[in-house]
């Protein structure tokens, strides 16, 4: 399937300046060499610990943050060089969702307001058509041609976000940046507009690009999903691929980490400890390896490059195949990764025997 979006090193560094000259002292290294691509109406989720780059990689792509480097190819046009009056023609096939209903609304336009100004601007309607469309798009998203007439703060949070979607959606976009669409959300409520996502993406063939630290609701929607850290792609697979035999130490940690519906269950024991680095002054070799249960030596002077293993790519050297893949590879498993996590439990075991002794 060939790519509807293309990305390749895609790089953002937000300069830091000091003194009275302002001169600039160094750079925070938000998104460093992010390459992936998404294919017409599949879903790609990029999770991560908040500030890992993910909402910064999804405005980069539109533009919304000029990227410091790369390559941004939609449908084999090349954004990066386009001036600002094509980037313009080009957002509409390219669209966004943000995260908070309510701030990303002018409280002092109606629904229809809202949606009139992508309508007319990109041409999708005409005076004469424009109340029909905007009802068009209102029905889309589960709204009636009354609400039309309301202003944001007239409405509950879901119907505010059900608005963004439907602004997202009237000029008929082919990708969709969807930037933690649900987290602001009740949990009743997220599960409605994740649904209504995947009703339009069926009905509609869009593609979205999915931002998000839920891996609940990613592991819903995702096709494939990428996992960044500092700045970084560390492991990038097909969604079953990635949940039931995940492969980089920091996904492990993620998923380990999430909350479970058993109480009794508890958490596995591979949680990630610690704070993330400075992305001012990112380590040297991996960037996880401060955090890591099982680094070596090589992580620590030698950064991984994302290398394929199956249908996943993963930039960590001590990962290897999973030898049954169709179902979740155990922790105890006689990998090198494991091996290490099974003589660290087993220091532990002892200092804590000698404690009590």
């Amino acid at each position: 399937m060939s790519a509807l979006l293309q990305v390749e090193g895609l790089t953002k560094h937000f300069p830091v300046r000091r003194g009275i000259l302002r001169r600039i002292v160094g750079h925070v290294q938000a998104v460093t060499d992010v390459s992936f691509a998404v294919a017409a109406g599949e879903t790609l989720a990029i999770v991560g610990e908040s500030g890992c780059g993910k909402s910064t990689t999804g405005r980069a792509l539109l533009r919304l943050i000029e990227p410091s480097a790369g390559s941004i190819r939609m449908e084999g046009t090349e954004l990066t060089t386009l001036s600002p009056a094509r980037m313009r023609q080009m957002r509409r096939q390219m669209q966004i969702i943000f995260q908070d209903p309510y701030g990303s609304l002018n409280p002092r336009m109606t629904v229809r307001e809202v949606l009139s100004e992508p309508l007319l601007l990109h041409g999708v309607a005409t005076p004469a058509t424009l109340q029909a469309k905007v009802a068009e798009v209102l029905g889309l998203c589960g709204l009636s041609s009354f609400h039309a007439e309301r202003y944001p703060h007239e409405f509950s949070g879901g119907q505010r976000q059900r608005v963004g979607i439907a602004r997202a959606l009237a000029t008929r976009p082919k990708l969709i940046v969807c930037d933690e669409p649900v987290s602001a959300l009740d949990v009743s409520v997220q599960a409605q507009i994740v649904n209504l996502l995947q009703d339009l993406q069926r009905q509609l063939g869009v593609a979205y690009v999915f931002i998000s630290h839920d891996l609940a609701v990613v592991r819903h929607i995702a096709t494939r999903v990428a996992v960044m850290y500092l700045g970084r792609i560390v492991e990038e697979a097909p969604a079953a691929e990635l949940f039931a035999a995940p492969l980089h130490p920091y996904t492990r940690s993620l998923i380990a980490a999430a909350p479970r519906p058993d109480p009794a269950a508890g958490r596995a024991k591979a949680s990630v400890e610690g704070d993330a680095p400075s992305a001012l002054a990112p380590p040297p070799g991996c960037a996880f390896h401060p955090r890591c249960p099982v680094a070596v030596e090589r992580c620590r002077s030698e950064r991984p490059e994302l290398r394929g293993i199956g249908p996943t790519r993963v930039a960590c050297h001590l990962a290897e195949p999973a030898t049954d893949r169709a179902l979740p590879r155990p922790l105890d498993a006689d990998t090198p990764l494991a091996r290490r996590l099974a003589v660290l439990a087993a220091a532990r075991a002892r200092k804590q025997e000698g404690t009590a002794a």
